[in-house]
């Protein structure tokens, strides 16, 4: 028996009538390249006359590529994704679309490349939205002045070097003198502040990028964590990818009024990452064989970091770019571009490091421009108080050096300086509450720690800490209240 057939909707075939009645068949024009050579990353391909910068394309071995060069004859592809079987000959077709990445909230606590294909073996983050790498900085009139401090636990760059959010702030120094550290004591210091962080590892090993993920989970970081990883191994096109992924990222949740914070780890190598695919794609170098746009790329990307107006969701990105220099020489071409293009900087000098003094952050020559703006009165006024008498201190050290006898005023200020360089130091991994950076302001300007053996500062501050820990005083409470309570933790008469 015949199974009788279901009954089309008489509005589905009405609809389909109406199409046809319009449809007008015409000539569809559709463009094929081919792969002309590869190497190192790099496609060369024929075809695709109407082929635009940083366009996605499509090969037909399923690999993908960006277009980076276009010449007259040929067009220079920066390989983001290649299979084995890519070679010579290979059909490309355009996308028409630009690279993008997911964004929202499902981000938070995976590990992500720079094409948003997760890293660490879950499934794929579900979003709804997707956000495009490159896209012009916000406005002028969308900008509102940085007005609230962004706080990274460290003792000298919170009372000293303070960082707002919407700032742009270098981490410099030579390697391994604990730039990143810096970086991931104030990803850490985010918890429960309502900031989300995106770190982003450009052209790092394998096993640094290991240890920065174990460190971020061991402290509770990764609710609030993106971690965009473009490896060692990986593909330069990737990696030149990355910094913009990880900003694009930042931008979705700015947008909707978030506060973010934005590592880039680091953009020396990005810099060089850079070089090596214009030099590939047969770019005029310039100084130091990087091409002269390297600055138009860098400013691009950072000055995208901003504090949004209230009439644009008020959400913040602040930017930690870290840099490495060789030998301390920050007038190298890229270090000077970025110094110029950032807020400031936190430079890390070898001979503080060596010293014994961490985090070795020169003071002299660190400066944050804009930061002092957002930091607590109460915080500003301590610490202007302190940071004179630290630079009186390493002036008058020189002089200790050749064994001259000084007055009794300048032994004093020798005797504080001492004691306020150990003060200063921080242990790695362990950022500080800003309400212990002023309890411990105070108890250095009223001369609290003068009767403490320079060994004992550091029980000393453990101490404070624990007290402040559970202490009911915030920033705003009265100076008198804060000496009362100083004196009698640390159980040192007042001498003032």
């Amino acid at each position: 028996m015949k199974k009788p057939s279901a009954k089309v909707p008489e509005a589905f075939v009405n609809t389909v009538d109406n199409w046809l009645a319009h449809y007008q068949p015409q000539a569809r024009l559709s463009e094929l390249g081919s792969v002309i050579s590869i190497g190192d990353g790099i496609a060369w391909i024929s075809g695709l006359p109407t082929a635009t910068m940083d366009e996605i394309l499509l090969f037909e071995d399923g690999s993908l590529g960006v277009v980076f060069e276009l010449t007259e004859d040929l067009i220079g592809a920066a390989l983001l994704h290649e299979t084995p079987s890519l070679t010579a000959g290979t059909s490309v077709y355009r996308s028409r679309h630009s690279p993008d990445i997911p964004v929202g909230d499902a981000l938070l606590g995976r590990i992500i490349d720079p094409l948003g294909k997760p890293l660490d073996g879950d499934i794929a983050p579900i979003t709804t939205a997707r956000q495009v790498l490159e896209i012009s900085s916000p406005p002028i009139v969308a900008r509102d002045d940085v007005n609230q401090a962004l706080y990274t636990g460290s003792k000298v760059i919170d009372t000293l070097v303070p960082i707002g959010k919407g700032q742009r702030q270098l981490i410099i120094s030579d390697k391994g003198l604990g730039r990143s550290s810096i970086a991931l004591d104030t990803v850490i210091n985010q918890h429960d502040k309502n900031v989300f962080c995106i770190y982003v590892l450009i052209g790092q090993k394998r096993s640094t990028v290991v240890n920065t993920i174990k460190l971020l989970d061991k402290h509770n970081a990764m609710t609030y964590t993106t971690i965009v990883v473009a490896e060692a191994s990986s593909l330069p096109g990737l990696q030149h990818l990355a910094p913009f992924s990880g900003c694009a990222i930042a931008e979705f949740w700015m947008q909707q009024g978030r506060d973010t914070l934005v590592v880039y780890d680091d953009l020396s190598t990005h810099a060089k990452t850079y070089r090596e695919l214009s030099l590939l794609l047969r770019r005029p170098p310039g100084r130091e064989a990087y091409p002269g746009d390297i600055f138009y790329v860098h400013a691009h990307l950072l000055e995208r970091a901003t504090n949004l107006n209230a009439a644009h969701g008020g959400g913040s990105m602040t930017a930690l770019p870290i840099i490495e220099t060789q030998l301390g020489e920050i007038a190298a071409y890229i270090p000077t571009n970025l110094i110029s293009i950032t807020d400031g900087q936190i430079y890390l000098d070898r001979e503080l490091f060596v010293a014994g003094f961490r985090p070795a952050i020169d003071i002299a020559r660190s400066v944050s421009r804009i930061g002092g703006r957002a930091q607590h009165e109460r915080i500003k006024q301590e610490a202007g108080r302190m940071k004179l008498n630290y630079l009186q201190f390493l002036e008058l050290e020189v002089f200790t050096r050749f064994g001259a006898r000084l007055e009794s005023s300048m032994e004093l200020a020798i005797k504080r300086g001492k004691i306020l360089r150990e003060l200063l130091k921080q242990g790695r991994l362990s950022p500080h509450t800003i309400e212990f950076q002023l309890a411990w302001l105070i108890a250095f300007n009223e001369n609290l720690f003068s009767e403490v053996e320079v060994e004992h500062l550091s029980a000393a501050l453990e101490t404070l800490a624990a007290k402040v820990s559970t202490s009911t005083l915030t920033l705003d409470s009265p100076r008198n209240q804060w000496l009362a309570a100083l004196t009698g933790w640390l159980k040192i008469e007042h001498l003032a």
